[in-house]
């Protein structure tokens, strides 16, 4: 998984990429500092995952990961390419899904281009040059299914369906707020529309707005425009984050005490990853390895066991698969086993969650 970090210059975005890496990214008070794109590998805490490897004390420890990507700062115009505009917009179409870092706090010694802060207005600019970036791509798809319908009318549909695409754009609406069915919507997916990805708004505060971020206008604003769009919204401080990613794990949950947050802001973002996306993990345990596996929900038992292997799809005969709360509750497979809770599940059967897993096969 790929996760974008944008926003406009100085709002907070290489430092929460700092925070959330600890890779160091360059971070200072001018705009376009952050020019050639940061990328930092992030593993997702599971607490399953921890458990399952004192139980087993494998020879490796993997947990599943996300890479983030801390992306130029964009500005008016970068559509036409003003700024470094070009080259925002082809990173950020090279991930997943995209986390707005929104700046919603008041820091006069903090340059903001625009001037002074507006989380709606900062939130219009962006979603502005992402959607005339994505005009152009209609129009181009539009033209092609034209062409192509002229010795083919299964493309008439496709170009009306842009058509009416291309009127929603102009209205300066996303794509993700575009309404469609099923089939007409994984259409539009295979044009990878820059607004047709999902969106997580970081809301980025200083200490004392986000320990009451409830009662923060600016966030207010940033949860309002997230409701109406179907977004996701996390309250976080960037400056906090980073200063966190610096202590040790039990001063770190000192801290957050303190700020009264019950996890820390990178825990949080990746559930929200998560749930945006709709990814579970299952899990694999033995002496040789503990490792977590990120795979779309509803995604059936033979296509998880591919997420491992391609043999062991192709040669899938069963998944031995116990939950991980019962495997837990037990103490140990061979426990679990005798109590009847580890099941035989053949090739239909939907992964869920917090599987542990054994997949049978043969080549």
């Amino acid at each position: 998984m790929k996760l974008g970090i944008v926003g406009l210059p100085n709002v907070g975005k290489s430092t929460l990429f700092n925070a959330i890496t600890n890779a160091g990214a360059q971070s200072a008070n001018f705009p376009f500092c952050t020019i050639e794109p940061n990328v930092g590998m992030v593993s997702v805490p599971d607490r399953r995952l921890d458990y399952l490897a004192e139980l087993y004390q494998p020879k490796k420890y993997t947990p599943a990961v996300i890479e983030f990507v801390d992306i130029a700062g964009l500005v008016k115009g970068a559509s036409k390419g003003e700024g470094l505009g070009n080259k925002f917009l082809g990173n950020i179409r090279a991930t997943d899904a995209i986390i707005h870092v929104v700046r919603c706090f008041d820091d006069e010694n903090v340059i903001h281009v625009e001037g002074g802060t507006d989380p709606k207005r900062d939130i219009e600019i962006i979603d502005l040059e992402l959607i005339m970036a994505d005009m152009e791509m209609v129009e181009r798809r539009i033209d092609k299914a034209q062409k192509a319908a002229k010795g083919d009318k299964k493309y008439l549909h496709e170009a009306a369906l842009f058509k009416e695409l291309l009127e929603h754009l102009n209205e300066g609406r996303s794509a993700r707020s575009f309404s469609c069915d099923g089939d007409d919507r994984e259409l539009i997916a295979s044009s990878d529309l820059l607004t047709a990805k999902p969106i997580i708004y970081a809301a980025n505060m200083d200490e004392d707005g986000v320990s009451h971020y409830e009662d923060n206008a600016y966030f207010k604003t940033v949860a309002g425009i997230a409701r109406q769009e179907g977004a996701q919204v996390l309250p976080i401080c960037a400056k906090v984050e980073e200063e966190m990613a610096e202590l040790e794990a039990e001063d770190r949950l000192m801290f957050l005490e303190e700020l009264g947050l019950e996890e820390s802001g990178l825990d949080r973002m990746i559930k929200c990853s998560y749930a945006l996306l709709g990814l579970i993990s299952f899990l694999t345990c033995g002496a040789d390895e503990c490792r977590a596996w990120t795979i779309k929900k509803g995604t059936k038992a033979p296509q998880a066991a591919g997420k491992i292997h391609s043999d062991f799809e192709r040669g899938f005969i069963r998944a031995e698969i116990v939950a991980f709360d019962d495997l837990k509750a037990c103490g140990s497979m061979n426990a679990a086993k005798e109590k009847g809770l580890v099941r035989s599940e053949g090739k239909e059967y939907v992964m869920h969650d917090g599987d542990v897993t054994l997949f049978r096969f043969n080549v």
